[in-house]
Order: structure tokens, then sequence, then C-alpha cells
């Protein structure tokens, strides 16, 4: 999925996802969110985003996670 208000832009916070036309990254939003913000008060702190930019953040986030491959290490034995 290829969410078009994420855009990645070397040239925008050094290339980290942002939602498009802000300088917010994806990363702040899902900070804030998992410190306890509602998206009402992010969107009162940055009057640039929109609830649809914080919400395509939040599935950018999933979709990221979702692609990331994990390999436990097995547990040493003494």
């Amino acid at each position: 999925m290829q969410d078009s208000m994420i855009q990645s832009d070397p040239e925008i916070m050094m290339g980290k996802p942002v939602v498009r036309g802000t300088r917010v990254t994806v990363e702040q939003i899902l900070e804030k969110l998992g410190a306890g913000e509602t998206i009402e008060q992010i969107l009162e702190a940055d009057p640039r985003l929109t609830r649809e930019g914080v919400l395509a953040a939040i599935r950018y986030g999933a979709e990221v996670l979702r692609a990331d491959a994990v390999y436990p290490l097995p547990k040493a034995t003494a």
C-alpha cells in the first residue's frame, strides 16, 4: 500500500517519511500517540495536520512493521 499522504524526500527532514505538505514526521506522530496524546491534541498542536494525515501516518507505521522480518535468536543453553 502506497499512501499518497505520506512522502519521503531527501530534502525534507533528511528523508524521513512525513505527512505530505508538512515537516511532521510519521515518527513524531507515532511517538505522540504512544505517549498518550489523542489525535485531537496532535491536531490542536499543529494546524498544518489533518485527521486524514494522522491516520495515514498510523497506516504507514503499521505497513512498515508488517513488512519487517523478525528473526528471534535461540535461547542459550548452559
